[in-house]
């Protein structure tokens, strides 16, 4: 017993730390692998996120870890995302069912009533932030309200440019905020924090930024304010939902009660599940939904058949099955972070980029600072939260920092600047859809470039630094 015991302290003697080449041996795989397959090949990043859990295990197995220690690494960094990964499959289920029963159409439907010719853009803003926020998607937004609206404004004589801007701002708000959005959802899965703690953390800059951004359009809209409109693409859209759903100012009510469980601070399970619950009975009231119709909704998602392309498209989604995208790479991201953090991978890039900085404003600003780099050279949205967040979760926490405040950080910085980056994912669709390339759009995308810069103000007045046992609203 005494010389078995002897050889397993010779063999822990043999495990060490990663140095920083080894560490960034693995990141540059990472990173060649994720633009290789993205720019060139045009594929999903799951299969070159698993190849850079390739990278971090070879790494592992070269300083000295046993297979068993790298395969419980996986496990427990898996383990730290569960709730999370609950939580996006129950999202898939509402947003399947928030359509079948016509509360993401009637959401859709009084936020179209607010175009005016005299407010265009800022309704612009508000048109694609509802939208957004009632489908979680910035690029569905953009592919089917923000087309319409392009088409408005170029009637109006309103430069695309100006209103690409507005789009993009509105999108990306009602992404960076809605509880039904991915990134929403990645970003306190790769903190350790909940998504309703995570939107609340986030409401201060994002809200500053959006203010902002209305009134800065509100200027512009001033200038074209005595333009001719053509609504009617605008009609054609509120048409096709009222030809498909029954609309009623009821069915605004299980978002209502969404937004009151996150303001009671129930857990977000049980909150997003009343939401269902609530939905599921209007359905057959207001949309003769059968439960068979309800539970496939759930499962697999809306399948819209409006006769309106663009109303089809964007409804055409939800699920438990379609949230398997994100459910999968939220297990691969974690799969990679517990290789690396356990072998301390992690710790050798941390370590160089925060050698100097001892403030929450410069931890903040680096870590904005890595989800652009991040987006600029792993040019995927999902990477730009997954990386950094598993980077920097254990720094925060070293620093007594709440994790809320890493994970609204990651979206200051991630989630809003992969559309002002061309190369991008995200630049490349929205240009694309838009008609608009990024360099002319960027400089009008005033929420994008607002909400990075009012984060790290804020964090340098005080007012956005969590300590770990603060409330949530100090």
């Amino acid at each position: 017993m005494n010389e078995e015991a002897s050889c397993r302290g010779d063999e822990n003697k043999k495990v060490r730390k990663a140095t920083l080449s080894e560490a960034v041996f693995t990141f540059l795989v990472l990173i060649v692998v994720m633009f290789v397959s993205i720019i060139v090949f045009e594929v999903d990043p799951h299969m070159p996120m698993f190849i850079g859990v390739i990278a971090s295990a070879l790494v592992a197995f070269k300083i000295g870890y046993k297979w068993s220690e790298i395969e419980s690494a996986m496990v427990i960094g898996i383990t730290q995302a569960l709730q999370s990964i609950i939580i996006l499959a129950i999202i898939g289920i509402l947003i399947g069912v928030w359509i079948v029963s016509g509360v993401v159409p009637s959401m859709i439907y009084y936020g179209l009533n607010i175009l005016s010719p005299s407010i265009f853009l800022v309704a612009t803003v508000i048109i694609t932030s509802i939208t957004s926020l009632a489908t979680g998607t910035s690029w569905g937004t953009a592919g089917t309200m923000g087309i319409a609206l392009m088409g408005i404004a170029q009637g109006m004589g309103i430069p695309a440019p100006i209103t690409a801007g507005a789009v993009i701002s509105g999108s990306y708000f009602g992404d960076k905020m809605s509880p039904l959005s991915d990134t929403t959802n990645l970003a306190p899965a790769m903190a350790g924090t909940d998504v309703f703690t995570h939107i609340k953390a986030m409401m201060k800059p994002t809200m500053i930024a959006y203010a902002m951004t209305l009134i800065i359009f509100a200027v512009f809209s001033f200038k074209y304010a005595g333009s001719g409109a053509d609504t009617s693409t605008v009609v054609k859209l509120q048409e096709g939902l009222k030809s498909t759903f029954n609309i009623s100012p009821l069915l605004l009510l299980p978002p209502i009660i969404v937004i009151g469980t996150i303001a009671r601070k129930m857990p977000a399970i049980p909150g997003i599940t009343l939401g269902i619950i609530s939905a599921a009975i209007l359905a057959p009231i207001f949309q003769d939904a059968t439960l068979g119709q309800i539970l496939e909704s759930g499962m697999s998602g809306y399948f819209a058949e409006t006769g309106v392309e663009s109303i089809d498209k964007l409804l055409t989604t939800g699920g438990l099955m379609n949230m398997m995208f994100s459910i999968s790479l939220t297990i691969l991201a974690m799969m990679f972070g517990g290789i690396a953090e356990r072998t301390g991978q992690l710790d050798a890039i941390v370590n160089v980029l925060l050698k100097k900085i001892k403030s929450a404003t410069g931890l903040v600003t680096m870590t904005i600072l890595t989800c652009i780099a991040s987006n600029a050279t792993m040019p995927e949205q999902y990477i730009s939260v997954v990386v950094p967040g598993r980077m920097y979760a254990d720094e925060y926490r070293k620093r007594g920092y709440d994790p809320k405040l890493l994970s609204s950080t990651l979206e200051s910085g991630g989630t809003v600047s992969g559309a002002l980056i061309p190369w991008n994912t995200c630049g490349v669709y929205m240009s694309g859809v838009l008609g608009v390339s990024v360099i002319k759009y960027l400089p009008f995308a005033y929420f994008n470039l607002l909400v990075p810069l009012v984060t790290i103000a804020l964090t340098a007045m005080g007012q956005h630094s969590y300590k770990i046992r603060l409330e949530d609203d100090k």
